[in-house]
């Protein structure tokens, strides 16, 4: 099944068992999927397609839950945090801190890199082996912390 076919099946049944939450959530999700569709004129999208689209609606509700825990807004904290989890029903794994770390390890081994200025090549290199399931921000600083000490 495909992740778009997934989320309208999760959609309509959070409709039938009266989650107002999670359909209301997912019917937002919804209409962001087809709104990318629209952009990339498409009738619908793929799975990668589907990921991205997901990824930056995780990226737009950690910065929007940021800003609400320096405003001390507790009400839309905790729908913050229940949209967040279901979200992350969606999207891959991530992988933990030491899986991060030996990835990076072993990408600056494979690039040969020996400074910072070889971090685009890092980078490169790790995100397209984890695909989705490192957070780009994470691996940054790993990278970083990594390429600086040699």
């Amino acid at each position: 099944m495909m992740l778009e076919d997934k989320i309208y099946k999760d959609y309509v049944d959070a409709l039938k068992g009266k989650n107002r939450p999670k359909a209301e959530f997912l019917s937002f999700i919804r209409a962001e999927l087809k709104n990318s569709a629209i952009e990339l004129k498409k009738d619908k999208l793929d799975d990668n397609e589907v990921l991205n689209a997901l990824k930056k609606q995780k990226k737009r509700l950690e910065e929007s839950y940021e800003m609400m825990q320096k405003s001390q807004r507790a009400d839309v904290l905790d729908s913050l945090k229940v949209e967040l989890k279901i979200l992350e029903e969606y999207l891959p794994r991530q992988l933990s801190d030491s899986e991060l770390t030996s990835l990076v390890e072993q990408a600056i081994k494979d690039t040969g890199a020996s400074s910072i200025k070889d971090m685009g090549r890092v980078m490169k290199e790790i995100l397209a082996k984890a695909g989705g399931s490192a957070d780009s921000k994470k691996v940054s600083e790993i990278v970083k912390t990594k390429l600086a000490t040699r």
